[in-house]
Formats: structure tokens, C-alpha cells, sequence
């Protein structure tokens, strides 16, 4: 097609958005600001990281364009280039504050977190995640998925937090790809060859007809100027982070235990009855449930023994003033993809319910009730119902939630108790303003398991360790994680099975220690790029996403 923007490249797709003659590239290929963390892997890293950030004109209005680039690595996001966007972000954000309008486009080819760099992904496209709540109360993001790569992984959950989405017949979205799935869960849950049931199922005709995706256009540049202008005019929301009650009310009439079929599922998406849902706090109860971590700890700083819920594998509780949230493993339960613990669909829509509950609980109060996550996530949840509905929605809300009670004043600080994996910690944790951590080599930090960052990556396990020694930011363990920057506190000598009262009354002090940080700090997640750690750090830091924001400081305005 002559005037295709599918086949375009991501500095194309900026330029042809905007207006001739109106384009300013950021941090472009000149600046040179390639990601470290490559080379040392023997990857030729690209001059612009495989972001493009231009600043223009559309039909009279101010735009950034934020385009990623599906041919570098997947599109998969890293350091360099999660901070390229959230800086881009932040600068639209203080221009909207300061009363001068200008609206954002990202365009979407991606992955998700770039493995060999993965905890910098994460990092980075939880920041994103939070740029983009804040955003939304100011103007429309807009969010285009024209085709090649897609938008998967952390960045579909980005897709779910845009306030109106764009795309072609040729794009697919959804959280985990099919390869994924079919390593984490057996080729029965999800047959990665079946090419027709994977563009049924994650295709945009599918996705427009159940809500993840809002207008599907052809491919042609003049149909996505016309689509962008016209939805910046209408200031269009479809607050897909808010329809937890819609999706609690559909999952209450699906029988999990049976493979979906897409009729039936569209079907049910049609017929479904909305009726509020709001989680009373956990109890004590007369049995043991399923041990994790999570639990463990759940009970030790609430005082509630074999506590229980209505959502088995969500507890909350008000204790000392302080929210406790836990995401908490169930052998018996009816979802079969979250029983150790994973974030599922019920788990992030019901945790968006209990956070904004307590927002709206608060909203008049000058002091804001503190959230203490209890963070033991070992993903999130893969399976074929779970994309087929979109899970990607469900860790949005809870994302979207915890990003939102943060920056209305409630404090928000998460205890890594456990594993801290995936989808699953963007969901339930990565939002916090500080993250405290034992010093437990049992804990795992990551993007991805080893076996799925193996194959993704095209590389062996053993060859994958390897890697980590060379690169912090891949290492699966809590004390490589620790020099990143991203920890407020590693906690000595407390492992996540601990239940003596020395290692409650450490674990509660250190908790105390975080949230008297706060008092006069700021609400964004800044900490993370600007402690001692981040900043001097010899082997690791955010010294590259240091490097960019001040290069972004210095030609935003010019």
C-alpha cells in the first residue's frame, strides 16, 4: 500500500503524524544514547535505543509522538528507552500543569520489557504506567497498534491505561504471546502453532468486539491523522481501567475449569448483569489455607491467623491505621492458573476494587490511610482464558489503582516477602513509593522465568546465567536487584518464612523507617533514579536514565 503506515518505521510514523515542517526529534540518533547494557552481551546496540520521541503540530494542536521501534529487539522496552518515554512524559505533564495544552501519542510495536535488560524494563514501564495515570487527568493519550509486533507484555498493559486505542487489522495485543504460554502452561492450554487461533483470539476484529481495543481503521497515514485528531477533539476516555465491576460481574458467571470458545466468550461479554463488588477484610479463620509467603507475612503484620476472604487469594485489612494487600496462593482455586499464587483476572480486578474503595473512603481526609503491599507474586497468571478476556485489563486496574491513591497523598510502600516476578509485580507493587526487601536469596526479581527468557531470547539456561554475571539488571536474585537502585531497604537476617516475633518487630520498624520517608517526599517514583545507589552506584544504578532526563531537561524547550 502506497501510503501504508504500517510499513513505516517508528521515525516515520512520528513524521507522518505531524505536520510538515512542524517535527523536532528528542535525544535522536546523534545524541548517541545507546543502552550499556547491550554490548556486554555481544547485541549491536541502536542510536536511538528504539525510541523515537518527537515533538509537532496536528490540526493546530501541540503533539508528542513517542513511537517505538518493532524491528530493534522486538520493541522490547530497556533502560535507555523506558527513560526516554517517561521523561517525555514528564515534561508534557508539568507543560499541561502549567496551563499550556499539549496531547501524546504512543505508538505501540512492542514486546514488552526488553529481556536483556529485564528489570530496567520493568522499572521503566512501571514509570511509564504512572506518567500515563497522571496524564489522563490533564488530556487524552492516545495510543495506536498499527501492526507488525503488536503491543504484548508490560507495554499491553500500557495499551490498557491509554485513554483511547488505534489500530489496523494487522496488530494483535494481549499480555503473554502464545510461546510463552505454551512453555509456562503445556501446549493443551495453548498451542503456539496454531496461527488462525492466535489472530482470532488476540487480533484487533476480536479485541474492538470486547472493549481492549476502541476504533480499527485501515491502514493508510491519512486515516491515522484523521483518527488522532478526532479523538483529541472529542477528548475520548473509554476508562478501560475502571470496569472492574463489569469484568468481578463476568467472571462471576464463567465456569473457569472449561476452555473458552470465542463465541461463548462473546456471548457471555454481551449478557453480562454488572452488580457492584466490594471485598470485606480478611478474617481469622479456624483452618489453614494454602501456605506462601505472602500469607505468612499477610499474618504476622496484621495479627490475623489463617486469615480468609471472600477472594481466596486476596487479603485485606485495616491494622494500626495501615491498608495490608496481599495476593495470596490457593490450591483450590476455581481459576486453575492462579493457585500459586499468580495475578490473575479476579486478583487485579479485586485489588483495584479494595485500593479505590479506600480512595474514595479518604478522599476528604488530609491524612491518607497508608497501603502496605505484601508483594509474593510468582507471575502473573498464563492462560488461554485469561488472554482471550485480557488479563493485560485486570493488571491495568490494579496498576491503574495504586498509581492513583499515590498520587492523591496515600502513602504506598511494598514488602517483596516473596518472588516478584513479571506482570504480576507491575500489578502489585511496582507502584509503591518505596520498595523494602529481604535479604532472601529465595526471592526471585525478574521479567520472566528462566526457561521462557531462554527461549525467547534464543539462548540456552546456562548461557542465560551467564549473561546475569555480566548484567545486573537480568540476575534473578534480590541482592543484584539491590543495585539497580530501585530498593528504599534491604532487610538483614528476615527470610519470607519467618514467623518469630524478632524478625516481625525488624520487619515492622523497617516498615515504619519507609513511611516516615514519605512525610514530606514527593508522590511520583522518583526515588528510584535519584538515592545514592541510582546515581554513583558502580555496577548498576540508573545512571543511563539519569543521563537521558537531563538531556531531555535540555532540549524539551528549545
Amino acid at each position: 500500500m502506497s501510503n501504508s503506515f504500517v510499513e513505516l518505521h517508528a521515525r516515520q510514523r512520528a513524521e507522518a503524524l505531524l505536520d510538515a515542517g512542524s517535527t523536532r526529534e528528542l535525544i535522536g540518533p546523534l545524541d548517541n544514547m545507546i543502552s550499556p547494557h547491550l554490548e556486554p552481551q555481544q547485541i549491536v546496540p541502536e542510536s536511538d535505543d528504539g525510541v523515537v520521541i518527537m515533538k509537532g503540530r496536528l490540526a493546530d494542536h501541540d503533539l508528542v509522538v513517542i513511537a517505538i521501534e518493532g524491528a530493534f529487539q522486538g520493541g522490547g522496552i530497556g533502560e535507555v528507552s523506558g527513560a526516554k518515554i517517561v521523561a517525555a512524559l514528564e515534561h508534557a505533564l508539568a507543560d499541561n500543569q502549567a496551563g499550556h495544552r499539549i496531547y501524546l501519542v504512543i505508538i505501540l510495536d512492542t514486546g514488552g520489557v526488553r529481556l536483556q535488560e529485564a528489570n530496567y524494563g520493568l522499572l521503566s514501564i512501571s514509570e511509564i504506567h504512572n506518567m500515563v495515570v497522571a496524564l489522563k487527568k490533564h488530556v487524552p493519550v492516545i495510543g495506536l497498534v498499527p501492526g507488525r509486533v503488536g503491543s504484548f507484555g508490560g507495554m499491553s498493559i500500557t495499551n490498557a491505561l491509554l485513554s483511547y486505542v488505534i489500530g489496523t487489522n494487522q496488530a494483535r495485543i494481549g499480555l503473554n504471546g502464545p510461546e510463552v504460554i505454551e512453555q509456562e502452561a503445556g501446549v493443551r492450554e495453548w498451542d503456539a502453532s496454531d496461527k488462525n487461533l492466535i489472530w482470532d483470539t488476540l487480533g484487533t476484529t476480536q479485541r474492538q468486539a470486547t472493549g481492549i481495543i476502541d476504533e480499527v481503521i485501515e491502514d493508510d497515514v491519512t486515516a491515522f491523522r484523521d483518527a488522532v485528531s478526532a479523538a483529541i477533539a472529542t477528548h475520548q476516555d473509554s476508562h478501560r481501567d475502571q470496569r472492574g465491576a463489569f469484568y468481578l460481574s463476568l467472571l462471576d458467571q464463567l465456569d473457569p475449569s472449561e476452555k473458552l470458545t470465542i463465541p461463548a466468550y462473546d456471548k457471555l461479554f454481551k449478557q453480562v448483569t454488572v452488580t457492584p463488588h466490594h471485598l470485606a477484610p480478611a478474617t481469622s479463620g479456624e483452618n489453614q489455607s494454602t501456605p506462601s509467603r505472602g500469607r505468612t507475612w499477610f499474618e504476622n503484620l496484621t495479627g490475623i491467623t489463617n486469615a480468609q476472604s471472600e477472594v481466596s487469594t486476596v487479603l485485606h485489612a485495616q491494622v494500626d491505621q495501615r491498608e495490608y494487600i496481599a495476593i495470596v496462593a490457593d490450591a483450590q482455586n476455581r481459576f486453575p492458573r492462579v493457585r500459586h499464587g499468580e495475578v490473575g483476572l479476579q486478583e487485579g480486578y479485586t485489588v483495584a476494587s479494595v485500593v479505590n474503595d479506600l480512595i474514595a473512603a479518604d478522599a476528604d481526609k488530609t491524612t491518607k490511610t497508608p497501603i502496605i503491599m505484601v508483594v509474593d507474586v510468582p507471575s502473573q497468571a498464563y492462560g488461554y482464558n485469561e488472554e482471550l478476556i485480557g488479563i493485560h485489563m485486570a493488571l491495568a486496574a490494579s496498576a491503574s489503582a495504586y498509581a492513583r491513591a499515590r498520587q492523591a497523598g496515600h502513602k504506598v510502600v511494598a514488602l517483596i516477602a516473596g518472588d516478584a516476578v513479571s506482570g504480576g509485580f507491575l500489578a502489585h507493587g511496582l507502584q509503591s513509593n518505596r520498595l523494602v526487601a529481604f535479604d532472601d536469596l529465595d526471592i526471585t526479581v525478574q521479567a520472566m522465568s528462566k526457561a521462557s527468557s531462554a527461549r525467547i531470547t534464543q539462548r540456552t539456561i546456562a548461557e542465560l546465567e551467564a549473561a546475569t554475571q555480566h548484567v545486573p539488571a537480568m540476575a534473578y536474585d534480590i541482592e543484584n536487584y539491590q543495585k539497580l537502585g530501585a530498593l528504599y531497604q534491604l532487610i538483614e537476617g528476615v527470610k519470607g518464612t519467618d514467623t518469630d516475633q524478632a524478625a516481625i518487630s525488624k520487619v515492622k520498624a523497617a516498615l515504619d523507617e519507609a513511611l516516615t520517608s514519605l512525610d514530606d517526599a514527593s508522590t511520583d517514583l522518583s526515588f528510584r533514579y535519584t538515592n545514592p545507589i541510582a546515581v554513583n552506584g558502580e555496577a548498576g544504578g540508573r545512571k543511563a536514565t539519569n543521563q537521558v532526563r537531563r538531556l531531555m531537561a535540555e532540549q524539551w524547550a528549545d
